[in-house]
């Protein structure tokens, strides 16, 4: 029992250290994309056509899935898009950013569409399905522009293999259930209105 104890612990105290040296492209991921979703809600006109037929073609995808179904799917794609946005950190970053500015374009333009529909009460019952997952990934992003960012100057095979390294931990032991958290809660959510 002792030995299960401090493993967890030295990992999560690794995992709190590792943030703590990619707090500013952490910060950079949030900020850029609260700016991507405040372009994507104040002037939905790029790829409107397509974002509404990618919607609607997932509608009818959830359609007839149980809560636990719903569940499944929810965690598996958004932990396939955290996993990728840390591995393809070593584009530079470049495939991390682009997965940033998309999905804050894209939940910024669905936001707009949901309160033009329904009010801007609406946003309050939207909360609870991103409060976990919103951060997974925005932390997923963070770690991928580190990784790309310590690509760049010296020491490059060093710096890959600790962010690599330290990046997987940080999937494993903060992303993942913070995923799972947020699967369940937008699996149950989702459930409950359909």
């Amino acid at each position: 029992m002792v030995k299960r104890e401090n493993f967890f612990v030295r990992n999560y105290k690794l995992c709190w250290k590792f943030l703590n040296e990619s707090k500013w492209h952490v910060v950079f991921a949030l900020g850029f994309f609260m700016l991507t979703f405040l372009i994507g809600f104040a002037f939905p006109i790029f790829f409107a056509d397509e974002i509404i037929a990618f919607v609607n073609e997932l509608i009818v995808s959830l359609e007839g899935m149980s809560v636990v179904e719903l569940i499944g799917f929810i965690f598996w794609n958004n932990l396939k898009a955290s996993f990728f946005a840390i591995i393809l950190g070593i584009t530079l970053g470049i495939l991390p950013l682009v997965m940033l500015v998309t999905n804050g374009y894209l939940l910024g333009f669905v936001s707009r569409e949901a309160v033009a529909q329904n009010g801007l009460f609406v946003m309050w019952r939207l909360l609870p399905h991103g409060i976990f997952e919103l951060p997974a990934v925005i932390l997923s992003i963070g770690i991928g522009l580190k990784i790309g960012a310590g690509m760049l100057g010296k020491d490059v095979k060093k710096k890959l293999k600790y962010n690599f390294k330290e990046g997987l931990r940080f999937f494993v032991f903060v992303i993942l259930p913070l995923l799972l958290i947020a699967g369940i809660i937008e699996g149950v959510l989702i459930g409950l209105m359909a």
